[in-house]
């Protein structure tokens, strides 16, 4: 389960070796807003040497490269590919044909370089109107794609809106992403807060991203992971019916119906699917071993 993203800036050695201990479920280490033109180089190598040298045991490993305009892309993605990546992010997502690019780029550094082919996934961000109108479409555009990522700072300065705490000038982007991840079946990823002081209001931004459907959120502070986890983590009493759900459904299951009655409540596959996810929620945050959820049962 991916509920916290955090971007590592590429040219910072001691946050690259950092990420190591922090918690995060999926590191992003960024080539591209973090490091200034001068520093792209340098930054490139770092991040590839991280790659190959830092151990970071179970966290997702994710890179930001350049954006497609700039000359680095190329050279981005054969870095950190070879170095191990198993995840781009790339920026400026407007549509199928950004991605189809650097789709074709990956596969023949895949295959130079000896790498099964579609082992680098793509996590497209999207931060443009144009962008959110296309989202479907790039969600749709090559089976590299795992996720939908939200860049709202970006989004509002395109729609020439204030960006608040509140979020209500992203609503309907936020509805409008979620929507075509769902659809395409991969995950959505929410926009970072961007208060690196205010673990509160983190908390509650992310508690309404989590409400809406999202799979989990972009930080740019370790300081968020916690509030970020938090938000993520079911209830108690939410953990105890979401596995009585899944027992009652097995049982339904080998008496041969499709739906059952628990705590005077209809039960059947939508409701499953939630308690599922409840579950998943649950043992990411450690709520849930093999060993208890088994006795639970």
């Amino acid at each position: 389960m991916k509920r916290s993203y955090l971007f590592l800036p590429g040219n910072q050695p001691t946050m690259l070796q950092n990420g190591a201990v922090l918690p995060a479920d999926v590191l992003i280490f960024d080539l591209e807003d973090s490091v200034a033109p001068a520093e792209k180089d340098a930054a490139r190598e770092l991040v590839a040497s991280a790659l190959r040298s830092i151990d970071y045991g179970r966290r997702g490993l994710a890179v930001r490269i350049n954006d497609l305009e700039k000359l680095y892309v190329k050279k981005d993605l054969e870095a950190v590919v070879t170095a191990g990546a198993r995840s781009v992010m790339v920026p400026k997502v407007n549509g199928a044909r950004t991605l189809h690019h650097v789709a074709v780029m990956l596969d023949l550094i895949e295959e130079e370089c000896g790498i099964e082919k579609g082992r680098t996934k793509v996590i497209a961000l999207i931060e443009t109107a144009l962008g959110i109108e296309k989202a479907f479409e790039a969600a749709m555009s090559t089976p590299r794609v795992e996720a939908l990522a939200l860049g709202g700072e970006d989004l509002c300065a395109d729609l020439g809106c204030p960006r608040t705490k509140e979020g209500t000038e992203i609503f309907y982007s936020r509805s409008r992403l979620l929507l075509a991840a769902r659809a395409a079946g991969v995950d959505a990823v929410d926009t970072p807060f961007t208060d690196a002081r205010d673990e509160e209001g983190c908390y509650d931004d992310t508690v309404y991203a989590r409400d809406l459907g999202f799979d989990g959120k972009l930080s740019i502070s370790p300081h968020h992971l916690r509030p970020i986890h938090r938000a993520f983590t079911p209830t108690e009493e939410a953990v105890a019916f979401a596995l009585e759900v899944v027992d009652a459904m097995e049982r339904a299951k080998r008496e041969g119906r499709g739906a059952v009655s628990l705590r005077g409540k209809m039960i059947d596959l939508p409701v499953l699917r939630q308690a599922e996810r409840t579950l998943e929620l649950a043992r990411a945050s450690g709520m849930l071993t093999a060993e208890t959820e088994g006795a639970s049962l």
